[in-house]
């Protein structure tokens, strides 16, 4: 009980001291539950979606995929209108109704405008069922009726300001058509942001599927009493068993769905956990700094404890229970705003187009229990070697001034051990570059990034030695006296100052390595597109949406351009001469696509591969079957027929583009593919007349102007689209690094504010002995300046050297080109220092305003 009371009393006396350490663990803390709470609403408002739209039992093509993607032809997968009759005969059905439903649609407002999703939410069009009111009611107007009406969610209607009355434009693979709206739909659940349009039955057939006589699926309610597993037995029977088609529970529908997404809040979840425990890995810098000057302040203290009898397990456990105490205040704090920060990432979801409601907000037991365990654990454990270090504390300590001595042999253990660590590393990340597999180099390169950080994080008072001083002397010198009393402080500790920069050097490590890697792939990326790329002009819909027939006819018939080129890709079987059969997929184009896109070849001439009845293999399938020119493949196309094509080029896959791709000619393909199973194209390129590429330009954009889905680019544009996107995932990357050097710039803070409060009687003498107000506040910002800038070259050097490595993995894909970002390099380093500038800021006024006598007079 003596231990608790000598805790609470420390903890309460240094409440001060202790407030940046349970920041950092409340900020790790609610990043960690923010996530989990977010994810696991997520994850709420999918399962709420699914399990209502689903229906008892739904009868889909086979080949149907749970997100509702459309086949290559751009046309949903259907199955025959009778089936509906056999399927409402089948026992225990209360009713059998045909549905509708595509996403392979863009429907536009009376001003061209794309009303669909900006977050990639798909939009759907289908046929207003009956099914559909389990998860919608209409809140205006009527369902349609006819071929000119239609009916909107709710959702999409608030987004774009659409009334009863406004007509949309549907465009489809079957054609463009227009109707108005006479309905809107409510949802009774969360739509997270797809957009949806429903039609009259008839209409959605005609212009979705191309005809009448098809759905897409066919939705079955149950009578009462019978399960959903006895009705999909009964409807199995009714059809004489499964065969072509799927047939699945309104449970097995909403899981399928549901594992369609979850791949996705998956990945999200983990990377955003990933970078909450970096953050937990700096504030472990912090508690431990913090707690490490506490114990030294308080030496004297301990020392007179354990000469009227406190024994080390005592003094060890006074310290860990205060760090307790820290974990606990900080960890519950942190789940608080771990739910506050989940409410305003939805928020914020919300106002770029996916809408996650609050009353749906989930969180689950075991989210604030995860948060309590990880912010006491990670707290206690870093107050550990502290707490070990105040348990040896002699009772002698009592008689001398408060700190610790150094201990030397400790300092030179820890050295080599760094140097071991560091030079182990190095190894590694040497190896990882001269790798020849890109697996191999992968995992020596995750050793060697392990290795070296923990090298640097435990060799840094060592570095600190040397590294402050050649900062100090670029920097502090030119500040007189008032520059070398900062250097001495910074060198005074410098297990203490390699602690507070290595917490920065974390941070800053990871910024500058996926600068250098994300710099690397839009130079790799760009050369390789002035190396290869010959088109003049690349049409795409950047969402993976097929060229509809009309948008295609439209690019053909454009004035001033040489060439047109479709790029089809088409899903096969294919077997190699040594009988290994492989389901892939093989690019159709028109011959002018060797002009488009110029491509190395091994062996053979790539016109040939554009004759009749042959192809060309890239050289890795090549040698992994032992495929030569003039072998001949056994091609099964997807719906089509089966063909045998003779090899008549290999083409090099060292490249990034169309990396692996098997060519063939366009009418090749057709002669064993039915038309209506062709697929449409996914990209298409074009040539200008010589010398009219500027008007060229504008004229494809004027022949796309009715088709806002589809973006016509030439090599200027796709290099800064490229460019943007690496740009925007980076800038999310560093968005969410910025709670760890929030974090880390919360360990400087405290460092310098202990470190005043531990100088006291010496700033006070100084004071005295003429040294003003300004003057020492200047010294210690400077000294805050150079802290800084000491975790940042270390985090740089640390990064550019990962980074460096990792380029020369890519460059084994295809991505050869090295190139280290220096402006961002130098305006990270430069605004370091107005970090420690402003971490200071604090401790600087605090020590400014200290009464000279009462300093002096400290103990």
């Amino acid at each position: 009980m003596s231990v608790l009371k000598t805790s609470m009393r420390n903890f309460l006396a240094h409440k001060g001291r202790m407030a940046l350490s349970a920041v950092a663990v409340l900020l790790s803390v609610a990043f960690v539950c923010g996530t989990l709470v977010f994810t696991d609403t997520m994850n709420t408002t999918f399962d709420k979606l699914f399990a209502a739209t689903a229906a008892d039992v739904t009868v889909s093509p086979k080949s149907a995929t749970a997100d509702g993607a459309p086949s290559q032809t751009g046309k949903p997968d259907a199955l025959p209108a009778s089936l509906v009759a056999k399927v409402a005969k089948a026992p225990g059905v209360r009713k059998a109704e045909g549905a509708v439903g595509s996403t392979n649609v863009t429907v536009v407002n009376a001003k061209n405008e794309n009303m669909g999703s900006t977050t990639g939410a798909p939009t759907i069009a289908g046929n207003w069922t009956d099914n559909d009111l389990k998860a919608m009611e209409i809140t205006s107007g009527r369902a349609p009726r006819g071929p000119t009406e239609t009916m909107v969610d709710a959702d999409t209607a608030d987004k774009h300001h659409l009334t009863i009355g406004d007509e949309l434009r549907t465009i489809a693979v079957t054609g463009d058509f227009t109707a108005k709206i006479t309905g809107i739909a409510t949802f009774k659940v969360t739509n997270p942001g797809a957009a949806i349009v429903y039609f009259d039955t008839a209409t959605a057939q005609r212009e979705l599927l191309g005809g009448a006589g098809q759905f897409t699926q066919i939705n079955v309610a149950a009578a009462d009493g019978v399960s959903d597993q006895r009705l999909k037995q009964d409807v199995a029977a009714a059809l004489g068993g499964s065969g072509p088609y799927k047939l699945q529970t309104a449970k097995e529908a909403a899981d399928d769905s549901r594992a369609s997404v979850g791949s996705f809040l998956d990945v999200m979840k983990y990377a955003m956990l990933g970078f909450a425990g970096i953050a937990f890995l700096v504030g472990i810098f912090l508690i431990i700094n913090t707690f490490s000057m506490l114990v030294a302040q308080r030496t004297r203290e301990i020392g007179l404890m354990r000469a009227i009898g406190s024994s080390r397990k005592q003094v060890n456990r006074s310290v860990l229970v205060e760090a307790l105490l820290l974990g606990v205040f900080g960890s519950i704090l942190g789940v608080g705003a771990g739910v506050g920060l989940a409410v305003g990432l939805m928020k914020l979801m919300g106002s770029i187009g996916m809408e996650l409601s609050t009353g749906d907000l989930t969180v689950r037991w075991t989210t604030p229990v995860t948060g309590l365990i990880l912010g006491v654990v990670v707290t206690v454990v870093a107050a550990y070697t502290p707490a070990r270090r105040a348990g040896k504390i002699s009772p002698m300590a009592a008689l001398r001034d408060a700190g610790t001595p150094a201990d030397g042999k400790a300092g030179r253990i820890r050295a080599a051990i760094g140097l071991v660590l560091t030079g182990a590393g190095t190894a590694a990340l040497f190896a990882s570059g001269n790798s020849t597999q890109a697996s191999a180099g992968s995992s020596l390169l995750g050793l060697g990034v392990v290795l070296t950080l923990i090298g640097f994080v435990v060799i840094g008072p060592l570095l600190a030695g040397v590294v402050v001083r050649v900062i100090s002397a670029l920097v502090l010198r030119m500040f007189g006296p008032v520059g070398r009393m900062a250097e001495r402080n910074a060198l005074r500790n410098p297990r203490r100052t390699g602690a507070t920069g290595a917490a920065l050097m974390i941070g800053l490590a990871l910024v500058a390595c996926l600068s250098v890697v994300g710099s690397s792939m839009v130079a790799s990326a760009t050369d390789e597109l002035d190396k290869s790329v010959g088109a003049d002009f690349i049409v795409s819909s950047g969402t993976g949406q097929p060229i509809v027939p009309q948008a295609a006819d439209a690019l053909r018939k454009t004035p001033g351009i040489a060439h047109v080129t479709d790029y089809k890709a088409v899903d096969a079987k294919l077997t190699a001469p040594d009988g290994k059969a492989i389901d892939d997929q093989v690019t159709a184009a028109d011959p002018t696509y060797q002009e488009d896109l110029r491509r190395k070849t091994v062996a053979g001439d790539l016109a040939a591969a554009y004759g009749k009845g042959a192809m060309s293999v890239g050289d890795t399938y090549a040698k992994e079957h032992g495929v030569t020119v003039g072998d001949t493949m056994t091609v099964a196309f997807k719906g089509g027929a089966t063909a045998t094509l003779k090899v008549a080029a290999i083409t090099s896959d060292d490249t990034n583009v169309d990396k692996g791709a098997m060519y063939t000619n366009i009418t090749t393909v057709a002669r064993y593919l039915p038309a209506d199973r062709m697929p449409k194209n996914m990209l298409m390129f074009a040539k200008a007349d010589d010398g009219r590429a500027k008007e060229a330009y504008a004229s494809l954009k004027q022949s796309l102007k009715a088709y806002p889905q589809y973006k016509v680019q030439n090599q200027a544009d796709f290099k800064q689209d490229l460019k943007d996107q690496i740009g925007q995932l980076l800038n999310i990357v560093y968005g969410l690094l910025a709670l760890a050097i929030i974090v880390a710039v919360l360990g400087v803070v405290n460092t310098l504010a202990l470190s005043v409060v531990e100088r006291t009687r010496e700033i006070g003498l100084m004071r005295a002995i003429g040294l003003s107000r300004r003057q020492l506040r200047r010294m210690i910002r400077l000294e805050s300046v150079v802290i800084a800038l000491f975790g940042a070259l270390l985090g740089l050097g640390l990064g550019m050297g990962w980074g460096t490595t990792a380029q020369k993995l890519l460059a084994l894909e295809g991505m050869g080109v090295l190139e280290i970002p220096w402006p961002t390099i130098a305006t990270v380093f430069v605004a370091s220092a107005f970090v420690g500038l402003f971490a200071a800021l604090i401790p600087a006024f605090r020590a400014g305003r200290m009464n000279v006598l009462n300093a002096i007079a400290t103990d």
